[in-house]
C-alpha cells in the first residue's frame, strides 16, 4: 500500500504500525489548499475495491488537519518503542526512561524513512540488537540508512566499525544530524552512495548487514551485497512486500545464504539470513 499512495500521489508516504490493535496506518499529507485530484481519488478508490475483493479491512478517508495540530498529530503516533532489553527509541519529547544496561536512541520524525514504527525497520532493529550480543568484535554496514537508526543503534550496542549509506543526499545529511545529537557520529562513517555503483567484489567484510531495500533492488545487487559478508556473518533483508518475498529468499539462497528467521506484518515480509 505504501508504494501504491507513494506512485499514485508522487509525495512522501509515512507509515505507522499500533501492534496493539494489529492496525496499520498508511498516510500521505498535502500542504495548505492544495489535495488529490478528483482522478486520483477514482482511481485510489479501483484500487482498493480490487484489494479488498483479496484481504478484507482495508479503508480510505480524507481530512483536513488544521496547521495548530500538525506538530501534536506527529506526538500522537510516535511512542517509545523497546527492542527487548538491549535498546530504548524513543522521540525527544517522551519521559521514559531506560531500564539498566539499555542504550536509548532519540530520533523524532523527520525527512526520511526511520524511526523504528515501520515493520521492516523494528525486523531490522531486533535482528542488530539480538546478533550485537555474539562474544567478540562486531562491524556493521548499514544500506540504504534513511534517517540512521540502524547505524545509530548498532554504534550504541558496540559494534565497530559502523559504515552507513544511502543514495539520496538529503537522508544522510538528516542521518548525520541524528548521529551527532545521539553522540556517536565520530563512531559511523556516514557517506552518499547508491548501492548499485559500489564494486562486485569487497575486502571489507562486516559481521552484520542490513539492506532496507525494494525487493528489485536486493535481488539486482544479491552479489554486492553477499560479498560485503563475512562468513557466518548475519544479513537481515526488508522493505519487502510479502508476495515478493520467496523470489527474493530464493535468490540469496542460491548464493549460499540460509534463512533462519522471516516475520510478517502487514502487506510486508522481512527475513534474516547467515552465509554459509
Amino acid at each position: 500500500m505504501t508504494e501504491i499512495l507513494g506512485d499514485l500521489f508522487g509525495k512522501p508516504v509515512s507509515s505507522y504500525s499500533d501492534f496493539e490493535r494489529g492496525k496499520i496506518t498508511v498516510s500521505v499529507y498535502f500542504e495548505g489548499k492544495e489535495g488529490p485530484r478528483t482522478e486520483q481519488k477514482l482511481a485510489l478508490k479501483d484500487v482498493l475495491r480490487r484489494i479488498e475483493s483479496q484481504q478484507a479491512g482495508i479503508s480510505f478517508s480524507l481530512r483536513r488537519i488544521r496547521n495548530r495540530d500538525w506538530a501534536h498529530s506527529w506526538k500522537l503516533h510516535f511512542k517509545p518503542i523497546e527492542i527487548g532489553t538491549r535498546l530504548l527509541i524513543k522521540p525527544s519529547w517522551s519521559r521514559k526512561r531506560a531500564k539498566p544496561r539499555q542504550k536509548v536512541v532519540v530520533l523524532d520524525p523527520g525527512l526520511s524513512f526511520g524511526t523504528g514504527q515501520h515493520p521492516t525497520t523494528l525486523f531490522c532493529l531486533r535482528q542488530v540488537a539480538t546478533m550485537s550480543r555474539r562474544p567478540g568484535e562486531r562491524s556493521f554496514l548499514d544500506i540504504g540508512t534513511g534517517s540512521g537508526i540502524l547505524a545509530i543503534s548498532a554504534a550504541k550496542l558496540g559494534y565497530s566499525p559502523v559504515n552507513a549509506f544511502d543514495y539520496d543526499a538529503k537522508a544522510v545529511e538528516v542521518a548525520r544530524q541524528n548521529a551527532k545529537r545521539n553522540r556517536v557520529l565520530h563512531k559511523i562513517n556516514l557517506r552518499e552512495q547508491d548501492v548499485t555503483t559500489l564494486p562486485r567484489q569487497s575486502r571489507n567484510k562486516y559481521s552484520v548487514i542490513c539492506a532496507n531495500l525494494l525487493a528489485n533492488l536486493l535481488i539486482q545487487e544479491r552479489d554486492r551485497i553477499v560479498s560485503r559478508l563475512e562468513l557466518q556473518g548475519g544479513l537481515a533483508i526488508a522493505g519487502i512486500l510479502e508476495k515478493e518475498f520467496a523470489e527474493v529468499a530464493r535468490t540469496y539462497e542460491k548464493a549460499g545464504m540460509k534463512l533462519v528467521s522471516a516475520r510478517t506484518e502487514g502487506e510486508w515480509r522481512s527475513g534474516f539470513f547467515l552465509k554459509n
